[in-house]
């Protein structure tokens, strides 16, 4: 909080004000510039420029720019160094882990929920028949749910059928081909409702 020998020097090095765009800067200027006559008296030793700041970094301040290839730095470590053969056997084990953990995952099987909705050809359709026919479709991922008659209109009821498929293996395409294949009892097939589990 109070102005220091550092100061001074970083004061005496910029020499102008900075621009009015670095508010802060300017704001630390005028605040320093205002110790002018107590400059000598500030605590604090006074050192080149490049003395403050980290240990044992070169004073590049006032010296020429160095031509020195930015390549040289290398901050994350070089990649052309060979890796210790400790390194290389603890990250392939490292992986093995990893490629055995994640084989031992169960894979995510997409599901869905449908309710169909089978119409028959008219009321003198035999409805438990009708039912038989459509429980009798047997699929790879497809399971049969519960199911009701839902009044049409004039005696017609409609059987409203629920199934669980797997998504990968059991389509709509598919099910109303195997449903309507059934020409003396079915008229249409309908999908009332499709939801993801």
């Amino acid at each position: 909080y109070v102005p220091s020998q550092a100061d001074i020097a970083v004061f005496e090095a910029i020499g102008a004000p900075p621009p009015a765009d670095l508010f802060h800067a300017l704001r630390w200027y005028n605040h320093i510039k205002s110790y002018e006559k107590q400059k000598a008296s500030l605590p604090g030793v006074k050192k080149a420029l490049g003395k403050y700041g980290p240990a044992d970094v070169e004073d590049t301040t006032g010296a020429a720019t160095d031509s020195k290839d930015d390549d040289d730095i290398d901050l994350f470590g070089s990649d052309d160094e060979e890796e210790s053969e400790e390194a290389k056997k603890l990250r392939e084990e490292r992986l093995a882990q990893y490629e055995s953990k994640k084989s031992k995952k169960p894979a995510v099987v997409a599901k869905s929920s449908i309710l169909l909705d089978v119409k028959p050809w008219d009321d003198e359709t035999d409805m438990a028949k009708l039912e038989e026919c459509v429980r009798s479709i047997q699929a790879d991922g497809l399971v049969w749910g519960s199911s009701k008659l839902v009044p049409v209109g004039y005696g017609i009821k409609k059987l409203q059928i629920q199934c669980v498929v797997e998504d990968d293996k059991v389509g709509t395409d598919m099910l109303e081909e195997r449903i309507t294949a059934f020409e003396d009892y079915v008229q249409s097939m309908d999908v009332a409702a499709f939801n993801k589990i």
